[in-house]
């Protein structure tokens, strides 16, 4: 490499030299990969609600490292904080084997990963075609901080996220009614 070139790359690092926050960005994208592959290969529900634990974690790390701070603390706090809780609700209120489950496995191994890799090849192909002409302007107004993502929130996504709430809200109110079934059905 000449000194000329050694100088350009220096001035301009691109994809060949990345920084600390993108080497953390792969290696926490990496761990929580691993973890969501986990969360759907095991056998056991509550080890696989604390995989999605560390799945939906990971997520806020990366939400971090990308700089929005508001979607990684609502990461944590809804989804982390109380999705996981209200799963792991229905497995106790439902009375859910705790070690391995032979009803985890349907034996439909291979129609799970067909339709996992095409969805996956559809949400890349669209996230791809998506933003294959966008740009960003870096200097403009960061679009991960909380004034940007709350405007958005509640101009726009309020009646899907009350909609979410109504929804869990259903479900824990339905594990209760299950788990007070069974109970009704022991006395008898």
């Amino acid at each position: 490499m000449t000194l000329a070139a050694t100088g350009l790359a220096a001035a301009n690092p691109g994809f060949l030299s990345p920084s600390g926050v993108e080497i953390a960005f792969l290696l926490v994208g990496l761990v929580t990969l691993g973890a969501a592959v986990v969360t759907v290969t095991t056998r056991q529900l509550v080890h696989a609600a604390l995989w999605l634990v560390m799945t939906l974690g990971g997520l806020a790390v990366e939400y971090l490292l990308l700089t929005a701070e508001f979607i990684a603390w609502v990461q944590v706090l809804i989804y982390v904080g109380s999705v996981v809780v209200l799963l792991l609700f229905g497995l106790m209120l439902t009375k859910a084997p705790i070690g391995r489950s032979p009803d985890a496995d349907s034996g439909n191994r291979p129609v799970a990963l067909a339709v996992a890799l095409a969805a996956a090849a559809a949400l890349v192909w669209v996230v791809v075609d998506a933003f294959r002409t966008t740009w960003i302007d870096l200097d403009g107004p960061a679009q991960g901080s909380t004034k940007v993502s709350g405007e958005i929130l509640f101009r726009h996504w309020v009646l899907p996220f009350e909609a979410l709430s109504v929804l869990l809200l259903a479900a824990l109110v339905g594990a209760i009614v299950l788990s007070r079934k069974n109970a009704k059905e022991a006395r008898d």
